[in-house]
Parts: structure tokens; C-alpha cells; sequence
């Protein structure tokens, strides 16, 4: 078969809300992904931990336990597992196979992302991880290429819908702090660790990662100043309230010191703003982010930063970017 009409093969590692809907997606729009991209793309299987569990719309042909087996079949692997290992060895395998990674990972990606990108440059293969900020909100996109010919002054957004469903119940609905967090709980937003969202760990893995895209400096999640939101109390929202001010839970960064010795400033705290503000609009799990460049100026992305279809919505432009590198 001609090598330019070879299907590329797909694995998708995990089969949560995200990763069923990958692979679905790759599925029932297989036709549309073909002509995208000029030869198809093919799913050779989804690793599980129970093949024996039903997965709607896929076929149970499809599911294996062997994740080590189907990475080695595949020209681009989909890491959807979440947590460090073995998510971490299954990108290695892939890599040095010379299989282009895409993964949703963001905790990996904040902690061990340099390490990874240095091992992907080695093995000449790609690692795509837009769906790992902010879900279908391109705003890696944006400020990768969208703004490479700009200076990127500073970004500061509501990163963690979780968080801001909390707060926006409070503030709006007037629900005690302490019943919207375990509103947001039964309705499954919250993380299985509670505290990534609650602390703002899951914020502080966003921001890294955007500002090593945007400024090219090596930080760390040890870089960032993280303040969450278990310390507020109804007084704290009673007042700000009565100064008619919202509060959100803002993960912000800017570049500071000289073009010879830049550095990047990094914080996620909780922050009292006015109810007109862009970021104090954004309602129960959205996610807003401004990006101020000193030639396009402000700008303000907004959307669905949680979500099955709408992670895999990012997933999907990754693999096929990811495909053509094939």
C-alpha cells in the first residue's frame, strides 16, 4: 500500500469520560478525518482496566488490557489515563518506538513535561497536549502560534471549572461555601483528590504550562505561589459582597526582570473583583483567560474548560496534527 495512503493507527490509553468519547469520535467521524487529513485514520484499540465493563458505541473487539501491546501497534498514541505512572512509561515506550504522543495529562505535563518534550526531540517524534489547559478552549494554540510574532506581557485566568462552580454558587445562589463544595461533589467536579481542584494544584498545572509556552523559561509547579480555596469562610464572601466584588480563584502570570535575564512571575489565589470584570463573569464551570500582548493587547478567551466531548473536541485537533506528522 502506498505509504502516503496507509491508515494511521490510533491507541487510546483509558476509557473515562474523555477517552470514550476520543474514541467514538474517531469512530463516527472517520469519514470527515479521512478527508481532513488524506488517508484515514485508524483506531487499532482502547487499553482498559475492564475489558469486560460495556463502553457505549464501542465495540468490545476494540478494548484490551495489554497497554503495552497496543502502544507498540500504533503510529500515534493517546495517553487519557491521568496520574504520573503508568502514564509516564506507556509515553516513554511510545516515543522511543517513534510513535507521536497526545496526551490530556496536565499533572504530568506541569511535573515532567521538560523531561518528556527533551525525550520526544531525541526520538524525533511530537508531544501534543492542548487539551491538557483549559479542555476546548485553544488557548495553547493561541499563544503558541496565534501570537509567535508578539510579546505576551502576561495571561491571567479561571482555569479550574470545578473551582469556579463553587464560587459562583456562592456568589450568585447564595449557597454556603461548605454546600456548594459538596454540590460540586455529588455532581462529580471534583477531582478524585479533592484537594487538586480545592488547593488550586490543578490551576497551578495550567499556568506552568502556559507560561513555559509563552515565555520559553523552564518553571516549575515550585515556581508557583498557590493559595487555594479552603481557607475562605462566608464572611470572606458576606464582605465582598458588600464592597460588590466577586471572588474567583485566579491563576496569573507575567514576565518580569530584563531581556537579558527574564523571569515569570506565577500565582493562583483567590481574588475579589469587581462584578463587571471579564473574569468575574464567567459562570459555574466555565473558564476565561486573558492574554495581554504588547501588539494585539487584551485578549479574552472563554468556554468550556471541563467536559467529555469538549476535551476530546481538543484531543482530536491534536491526533490529527499529530497524524500528519505520520
Amino acid at each position: 500500500m502506498n505509504a502516503a495512503a496507509r491508515p494511521v493507527r490510533v491507541a487510546v490509553l483509558g476509557a473515562g469520560t474523555v477517552g470514550a468519547a476520543v474514541a467514538r469520535l474517531l469512530l463516527t467521524r472517520a469519514d470527515l478525518y479521512t478527508e481532513r487529513l488524506g488517508r484515514p485514520l485508524e483506531l487499532v484499540g482502547v487499553a482498559v482496566r475492564d475489558v469486560t465493563k460495556p463502553r457505549e458505541g464501542l465495540d468490545p473487539e476494540l478494548l484490551t488490557q495489554d497497554t503495552a501491546g497496543l502502544v507498540a501497534r500504533a503510529d500515534v498514541v493517546v495517553e487519557l489515563m491521568g496520574g504520573l505512572q503508568p502514564a509516564r512509561g506507556l509515553i516513554e515506550q511510545a516515543m522511543r518506538a517513534g510513535a507521536q504522543v497526545v496526551t490530556a495529562n496536565k499533572q504530568l505535563i506541569a511535573r515532567e513535561g521538560l523531561e518528556l518534550e527533551v525525550l520526544a526531540a531525541e526520538c524525533g517524534v511530537g508531544l501534543d497536549y492542548e487539551a491538557a489547559v483549559m479542555a476546548a478552549i485553544p488557548v495553547m494554540a493561541v499563544v503558541r502560534e496565534a501570537l509567535a510574532g508578539d510579546v505576551i506581557r502576561s495571561i491571567s485566568g479561571v482555569v479550574n471549572g470545578s473551582t469556579n462552580y463553587i464560587l459562583d454558587l456562592v456568589a450568585r445562589k447564595g449557597v454556603s461555601f461548605d454546600e456548594a463544595v459538596r454540590r460540586a461533589g455529588d455532581l462529580g467536579y471534583l477531582e478524585a483528590d479533592p484537594s487538586e481542584d480545592l488547593e488550586g494544584l490543578d490551576s497551578a498545572a495550567k499556568i506552568v504550562i502556559l507560561a513555559r509556552t509563552a515565555w520559553g523559561i523552564p518553571v516549575t509547579l515550585a515556581d508557583v505561589r498557590v493559595q487555594g480555596i479552603t481557607g475562605l469562610t462566608d464572611i470572606d464572601f458576606h464582605n465582598a459582597t458588600g464592597m460588590g466584588k466577586v471572588i474567583k480563584l485566579v491563576a496569573s502570570a507575567w514576565r518580569s526582570g530584563t531581556s537579558q535575564r527574564p523571569r515569570v512571575e506565577i500565582a493562583v489565589r483567590p481574588v475579589a473583583l469587581p462584578q463587571d470584570d471579564a473574569l468575574a463573569l464567567a459562570r459555574e464551570g466555565a473558564n476565561v483567560v486573558i492574554i495581554d500582548a504588547e501588539s494585539a493587547g487584551p485578549l479574552r478567551l472563554q468556554g468550556a474548560g471541563a467536559g467529555g466531548e469538549e476535551t476530546a473536541s481538543a484531543v482530536l485537533a491534536d491526533i490529527l496534527r499529530a497524524a500528519r506528522r505520520v
